[in-house]
C-alpha cells in the first residue's frame, strides 16, 4: 500500500478526526516496492502516517488540494465489510428518525462526511437507491457499495448510479462508466413514471435527467414549515425546480401559488406534481422565466415568497460575486413583498457560511429600507448530518423573515 507521510506536527487535524489531508501537509509519498506505477493513482486506498511513522488512518487518494479523504482513522488498512458496516449504521440512524414509513419513503441514506463516507451520497426514493460519487475512490467502490445497500436496506429493489456531474473532470473516466444501473432494474419501476412519497405528498423523480439525484431531499423540513405559513396566502416559489414548496403550500391552504423556474423541463415537472396531488386545483400557475425578469414588477402581489436559488458560489473564488447576487435577489423580494409578508430565503452554497449569508440578507433589508425581523433560522435536516469534526459539511442555510 502507498504511504503518505506528513510533515512534522501536521497530524493534529487528523488526531481531531477531520477527514481531509491537504497537499501542503505532505512531506513525501512512499510507494510499495511491488507497486506497478510511478505515482499514486487517483482513487486508490492509501495509508497516512505521522512524520514519526504512526498510522493515522487510511483513505482515498485524489489529485488536488485535498489529497486524501480519510475513511477510517487510526488503522493501517480498511476493515472487512467496511461499506456494509457504515451503511448499516447510517440506515439505523434514519430508522430511528422515523424517515422510512408509509407516508414517507424519500430520504438521504448517506451524506458524505456526515456519515463518515466522504465523497458518497445515496438518496432513497421508495424502492430505488440513487448513488452519487463525488470522488474517484467512491466511483471505484461503486459495485461494493451497491452490494452493501442491497444487503442492508431490504426495501431497495433498484440501485441507480448517477455521477456524471459530480466526479472530478480531470479523472478521465469514460462517460458510460458514470451513469448506469448497477443492479437489475425491477419490472415495477419504470424510470419515465416513477413517484416517491414525502410527508404524504407524491413527487415524480427523474434521476436520469434531473438535478442532483432527482429531487432536493434536503428541504423536506423547510417545505413542511412553508405549509404551516401558507393558509390564505398568495405564494411565489422562485427557482421552484420540481415544485416541492409549491405542493406543500397548496396543501397548507394557499389562495394562489405561482411557481417560477428558468427551465421548461422543471416547470413541466411542477405541473405534473401539482396535478398528481391536487387534480382539481385551479389556484396554481407555473412560469418558465428568468428570476429577475419575473420579479421586476410584482409589488404587493405576494405575501409569502420563497427564494431557493441554485448555488451562487461553488468555490471560494466566487464568494464575492455570490454575496452580491444574494443581496440583489433578497432586496428585490423585500422591496416588493406585501406588508406583513413572510420571506423564506436560502443559500445552498457550501463556500458561503451562515454569517456571510445573514450579512447579505441584512444588507438587502437595509437597502430596501423596510423593517425586517428573523422568525426562524433554517438548516439541513437530520438525514443530512454534520460531522462535528467536519464543520464544512454545514451547507444549507435559511432565514424566515417577517417584513412589515
Amino acid at each position: 500500500m502507498t504511504t503518505i507521510i506528513l510533515k512534522p506536527h501536521k497530524e493534529e487535524s487528523l488526531l481531531r478526526q477531520h477527514p481531509w489531508v491537504f497537499s501542503g501537509a505532505i512531506e513525501r509519498i512512499v510507494l510499495d516496492k511491488d507497486y506497478p506505477h510511478t505515482a499514486p493513482q487517483e482513487g486508490e486506498i492509501v495509508l497516512v502516517t505521522s512524520h514519526e511513522g504512526k498510522p493515522l488512518g487510511v483513505g482515498h487518494y485524489q489529485i488536488g488540494s485535498i489529497t486524501v479523504r480519510i475513511l477510517e482513522f487510526g488503522v493501517a488498512e480498511l476493515p472487512k465489510d467496511f461499506y456494509k458496516k457504515r451503511i448499516a449504521a447510517a440506515y439505523q440512524l434514519r430508522q430511528s428518525l422515523g424517515l422510512s414509513r408509509k407516508d414517507n419513503n424519500t430520504y438521504r441514506l448517506i451524506h458524505g462526511e456526515g456519515d463518515f463516507l466522504p465523497g458518497l451520497v445515496i438518496d432513497i426514493y421508495a424502492n430505488t437507491a440513487v448513488v452519487q460519487a463525488h470522488s474517484v475512490g467512491m466511483h471505484l467502490a461503486r459495485v461494493e457499495i451497491a452490494q452493501a445497500i442491497q444487503q442492508v436496506v431490504k426495501t431497495v429493489e433498484n440501485i441507480y448510479y448517477k455521477s456524471d456531474d459530480t466526479l472530478p473532470f480531470k479523472a478521465n473516466i469514460p462517460a458510460e462508466d458514470k451513469v448506469g444501473y448497477l443492479i437489475q432494474q425491477s419490472a415495477n419501476n419504470p424510470q419515465d413514471d416513477f413517484w416517491s412519497t414525502e410527508n404524504g405528498l407524491d413527487f415524480r423523480i427523474d434521476w436520469l435527467r434531473g438535478q442532483k439525484t432527482g429531487f432536493f431531499v434536503d428541504q423536506r423540513d423547510n417545505r413542511a414549515l412553508v405549509e404551516q405559513f401558507a393558509k390564505d396566502k398568495h405564494v411565489l416559489n422562485m427557482f421552484c425546480y420540481t415544485g416541492g414548496f409549491s405542493v406543500y403550500a397548496l396543501r397548507g391552504g394557499a389562495k394562489q401559488v405561482d411557481s417560477v423556474d428558468v427551465s421548461e423541463k422543471a416547470v413541466e415537472l411542477v405541473r405534473q406534481n401539482v396535478q398528481h396531488n391536487f387534480p382539481n386545483a385551479t389556484n396554481h400557475q407555473a412560469y418558465a422565466q428568468e428570476a429577475f425578469a419575473f420579479m421586476a414588477d410584482i409589488k404587493d402581489k405576494y405575501d409569502l415568497i420563497i427564494l431557493d436559488p441554485p448555488a451562487f458560489a461553488k468555490h471560494r473564488d466566487a464568494i464575492k460575486n455570490a454575496l452580491r447576487g444574494y443581496q440583489r435577489l433578497n432586496q428585490k423580494a423585500i422591496e416588493q413583498i406585501q406588508h406583513g409578508g413572510i420571506l423564506f430565503t436560502f443559500s445552498c452554497s457550501q463556500a458561503i457560511d451562515k454569517d456571510m449569508f445573514r450579512l447579505a440578507v441584512f444588507s438587502a433589508a437595509a437597502a430596501a429600507g423596510r423593517k425586517v425581523r428573523i422568525l426562524y433560522q433554517l438548516h439541513q435536516p437530520a438525514d443530512h448530518p454534520i460531522n462535528i469534526y467536519h464543520p464544512e459539511g454545514e451547507y444549507l442555510k435559511g432565514l424566515v423573515l417577517y417584513v412589515e
